[in-house]
């Protein structure tokens, strides 16, 4: 039998990601990927795969999975925690690698500290890429397993049968960026269809992430935004991930990774690179402010943000002795040394 994550329940929606499908855009097709590209790359870092492995993003709520492999290391970064139950029952935190072996039921139950998660597996999926990438765009059942998120009785096939033999990795500490923090963008491309009077409304504002958010956008809740007389149809053009729309009802729409590569509402402004794994994390209910830089300072912000995952990825270290069940030992020690057969 092959290796595989059975999936006993599928959560809300789980699905096959990596850092994206570029270079088919003129097709029509998104990017798609990680919406938390940081979250991905510590994931699969702590499992001792690739930076851009394809991985299991899990939003709100997370599957249960069977493993159907002689042993699985995986390791969950972001929000959330893994729960094996069981005989030894135990809970793995994020940001931190362990073994799984054959027949182990493990589950993410629902994120407490942000939208999505990533569940990374050593060696990732026999899954074989779709246009250069293993992320799913589940609109167009394109990419990822079976093109869709996963679904209850599913086999996700595994590279690897067994587990490497090591010490599991964490890190000291989660990644930067809390819910908190303030959004940086840059103004534009359209930021000349709004008034004065509504750019500084957009700057100034609180907005919050409303109910219709999902993979494709965010619509947010708070100040309305006026149009100027060049109105709110534009000949349709291209859209960049984290484009930010304004449409007739004034309301923003933050586009995210599966967003459409056209579209024909003016953008007021456009998510840095830096701060959209932030914007990524966000839930329903959760305040978004925005504040404006220059594309130079955007550059530097990126800079900056990638020297510090770098640090962060320095200061990996083993899991201390004892902070964790040794499985292996529980299952292959003799734990009542000296008790002998009554036949003996």
């Amino acid at each position: 039998m092959s290796a595989a994550l059975e999936v006993i329940a599928p959560g809300l929606h789980t699905s096959v990601q990596d850092l994206g499908r570029f270079g088919s855009q003129r097709m029509g097709v998104p990017v798609s990927g990680a919406l938390d590209t940081v979250s991905l790359r510590l994931a699969n870092l702590l499992v001792g795969n690739p930076p851009g492995a394809g991985a299991l993003e899990i939003l709100h709520h997370g599957p249960t999975l069977n493993v159907r492999a002689e042993s699985v290391r995986i390791a969950l970064a972001s929000g959330g925690e893994v729960e094996v139950p069981g005989d030894y029952r135990r809970s793995i935190p994020a940001c931190r690698s362990a073994r799984i072996r054959r027949g182990e039921i493990f589950q993410v139950g629902a994120l407490s500290r942000a939208a999505c998660c990533y569940l990374a597996v050593e060696g990732g999926f026999a899954i074989a890429p779709c246009l250069g990438s293993l992320s799913t765009y589940a609109r167009g059942s394109l990419g990822g397993f079976e093109g869709r998120a996963l679904r209850e009785g599913d086999l996700v096939p595994l590279a690897l049968s067994e587990a490497g033999a090591r010490a599991e990795l964490e890190l000291p500490r989660p990644p930067t960026g809390g819910r908190d923090q303030t959004i940086r963008v840059v103004l534009g491309p359209q930021h000349d269809h709004f008034t004065r009077r509504s750019v500084a409304a957009f700057l100034a504002a609180d907005y919050t992430v409303s109910a219709s958010a999902d993979r494709m956008g965010i619509r947010l809740d708070g100040p309305s935004l006026r149009h100027n007389h060049k109105g709110y149809d534009i000949i349709s053009d291209a859209v960049a991930t984290g484009a930010i729309q304004v449409p007739g009802t004034g309301q923003p729409i933050i586009l995210l990774a599966d967003h459409q590569t056209t579209g024909g509402y003016p953008k007021i402004a456009t998510i840095i690179s830096a701060d959209l794994p932030i914007v990524g994390r966000r839930v329903p209910g959760d305040p978004i402010r925005f504040t404006a830089v220059n594309q130079q300072q955007a550059e530097q912000i990126r800079r900056a943000q990638e020297a510090e995952l770098q640090e962060l990825i320095r200061a990996v270290r083993p899991v201390p002795a004892g902070k964790d069940l040794d499985l292996d030992s529980l299952y292959h020690g003799n734990l009542i040394s000296g008790v002998v057969s009554g036949d003996d």
